[in-house]
């Protein structure tokens, strides 16, 4: 291959008057004089000035938008504005053709609905550009953050025979037959002649396994994809999706909390310090949109701003009564504006209310904890019931402002006889979990852990409002495309 220079160290390079070959896609031709060159390399584009009278017309012509061409020329100080230096090409060669009247982008604004219907060339986009180089940073300090801190990265498995979340909603793994499928005299499948012998499925969570190793390694984490069979159109629900989810022994809820704001703020301060340039784009994109907006729905604050207040303030914390007697005073359900109305405690807090909390009421990211234990899992640990007789478990949700729970984490049962009955109340059969409560028989410990959910973190960040365009191949309900 051609010894090559990157768009981004040719726009910083002081040397000129040098003869450099540079590789890309050409984003616009204009006057059949000047190439906007781009390479991936960075968001911005290099300027090409071709020498349309010594250049054959059959390479003039293939110049289109879209094509991969390589330049040879002398790198020079530019006299045009916008650009510090620009190439005067001497050799242009055409690595791959791109039929200008056929290329679905043309250089003008696409939307972001018409971008998902060609979610495979999207990349090439300015806001893809940085969408990606941002999800590529955020993944690279969430690695950095627990490797800082002395965390063990656990791959934890993908096919698994258990149901974390106890909601059933999975994807089968099988190599049955469907046209031939081996029944038990009841009429249920036959799983014993399956390839694992048993009914597997795509894991909803690694935090089950990575509890396990918690208990031998102490703090552990895992960042790895995860899987919801839930028939949900929203623009906030994948099928196919990223968890961060660390597990820490000799932890308790507020070791927990600790962590999570830690994490969070670490990540967003990565990307404003990594990614200034493509925050700056994706500021004035969402600027643009916001004007489109009516005056009541537009934000406060901008993009940049948003992070920075992330990051300036501590997360509100309270618990699950104190925001129920919060909502249940607020104006939208006194004024019965919200879709679920809060009349009660014990009601499984919604998307509206998360965000009236955190984006009328404190207006910062908030922290929920001690929730009724009717609506959560088997696995937090109990409360001694309040004045009320109400059972509440340790659980925290951190709630962020545009998303709603970014965040979902607890203290774990570590006391067996409490988790058996638990899961007996939740009809889960202990056989199926006996490796889960032998960590609780043969030295349990405190310990606590939670899920971040990497594509709402990414979405947070980038100030996206569709949370399928934030991961590169969206899956969700009739959709599997690439």
């Amino acid at each position: 291959m051609i010894k090559r220079e990157k768009v981004v160290n040719i726009l910083q390079s002081t040397v000129f008057n040098r003869e450099i070959t540079v590789l890309g896609w050409v984003k616009t031709f204009r006057n059949n004089q000047f190439i906007a060159l781009n390479d991936g390399s960075c968001m911005s584009n290099i300027q090409i000035v071709v020498d349309f009278a010594n250049t054959s017309e059959d390479i003039l012509k293939k110049i289109t938008t879209g094509a991969a061409i390589s330049i040879t020329g002398q790198l020079v100080e530019s006299l045009g504005k916008g650009q510090s230096v620009e190439v005067k090409a001497t050799a242009i060669e055409i690595l791959g053709e791109s039929d200008a009247e056929k290329f679905p982008l043309q250089p003008k604004k696409h939307s972001l609905e018409f971008l998902r219907e060609i979610a495979h060339l999207r990349f090439r986009t300015q806001t893809f550009n940085a969408v990606f180089k941002i999800r590529h940073k955020l993944a690279f300090a969430v690695h950095q953050f627990f490797n800082d801190k002395g965390f063990v990265y656990l791959h934890t498995p993908i096919i698994t025979a258990s149901d974390a979340e106890g909601a059933g909603e999975m994807f089968r793994v099988t190599t049955l037959d469907f046209d031939a499928t081996p029944r038990n005299e009841d009429n249920s499948i036959n799983y014993k002649e399956d390839f694992f012998g048993r009914s597997a499925n795509l894991t909803v969570s690694g935090q089950l396994e990575a509890e396990l190793g918690a208990m031998a390694l102490g703090e552990v984490y895992t960042f790895g994809p995860t899987f919801r069979a839930e028939n949900s159109n929203t623009t906030r629900h994948l099928a196919e999706f990223w968890m961060i989810e660390p597990e820490v022994a000799f932890a308790d809820l507020e070791d927990n909390m600790n962590l999570a704001e830690d994490l969070l703020k670490y990540v967003i301060k990565y990307a404003i310090n990594h990614c200034p340039e493509e925050l700056a784009f994706l500021t004035n994109r969402l600027a643009e949109e916001e004007k489109n907006k009516p005056q009541a729905e537009r934000s406060d604050l901008d993009l940049m701003a948003k992070l920075q207040f992330c990051l300036d303030n501590n997360f509100e914390r309270l618990t699950y009564t104190e925001a129920i007697e919060i909502l249940k005073r607020s104006k939208p359900n006194q004024k019965k504006q919200f879709k679920y109305l809060i009349d009660e405690w014990g009601a499984d807090l919604q998307s509206e209310h998360e965000r009236y909390l955190v984006e009328k009421h404190f207006k910062k990211p908030v922290i929920l904890t001690d929730y009724p234990a009717d609506i959560k899992s088997f696995y937090m640990r109990m409360n001694e019931p309040d004045e009320q007789g109400r059972k509440t478990v340790r659980a925290m949700d951190i709630l962020f402002p545009g998303i709603g729970e970014m965040v979902g984490g607890s203290q774990r049962e570590e006391r067996l006889d409490y988790l058996k009955t638990r899961m007996g109340e939740m009809h889960i059969p202990e056989d199926e979990l006996y490796w889960y409560l032998d960590t609780r028989k043969f030295g349990t410990a405190p310990h606590a852990g939670f899920g971040l959910g990497f594509e709402r973190l990414v979405l947070f960040v980038t100030g996206m409002t569709n949370i399928r365009d934030v991961i590169p191949f969206p899956r969700f309900p009739k959709n599997a495309e690439f």
